[in-house]
């Protein structure tokens, strides 16, 4: 059985930037999060957050990203359905999104970094940060333009969540790992 620790170790041998670390710290959280909203199991939906970005480091392209990182984890015996949901967070993988993970992964990947991105302008970081706020920058295309917007919205709609609230979950799941993601008002 793989655990949480065997995975983390794994993580930080093939990631070692600090900022790419963080954006999968934050993709756990809100994994976290929501397989506890949904009642599923927690360490399976954090490992998958935590190692969806994988291969991102070595093999950013495309034609590599996510699939070195897939075959690894394939090859050490990680869950299929783990893996079909790494595969299904890149649109362009052509691996259809059908489980609970692997749509909430998708859905919580962009959202994720698009909430760091305003933690970072905000004094008080992730701290009392509201759903209002984050809309009002979803809405600023110059803002954090990297970020698919059409992303975020149809991952909500692949939820069937109102924005708004998955917005809300996103943040709650961040704001609970808010000193691990670098991103408390000390910081």
């Amino acid at each position: 059985m793989l655990r949480y620790e065997d995975a983390l170790i794994l993580f930080h041998e093939w990631t070692k930037t600090e900022s790419l670390r963080r954006h999968a710290y934050a993709v756990e959280a809100s994994m976290e999060h929501y397989a506890q909203h949904f009642g599923e199991d927690v360490e399976l939906w954090r490992m998958t957050g935590l190692l969806h970005d994988l291969d991102y480091e070595r093999h950013p392209t495309p034609e590599e990203h996510p699939f070195v990182g897939t075959a690894l984890l394939r090859e050490l015996g990680y869950p299929g359905e783990m893996i079909e949901a790494i595969l299904g967070h890149a649109t362009y993988s052509g691996v259809p999104r059908t489980s609970l993970l692997a749509k909430t992964l998708f859905a919580v990947d962009e959202l994720a970094g698009f909430i760091t991105a305003c933690a970072y302008v905000r004094p008080t970081k992730l701290e009392g940060m509201k759903v209002k706020s984050v809309n009002k920058k979803l809405k600023d295309k110059a803002f954090a333009a990297a970020i698919s917007r059409d992303e975020i919205r149809q991952g909500a709609q692949e939820l069937e969540l109102e924005l708004s609230e998955h917005i809300a979950n996103v943040i709650a799941g961040m704001q609970a790992k808010a000193t691990r993601l670098g991103l408390t008002a000390a910081d």
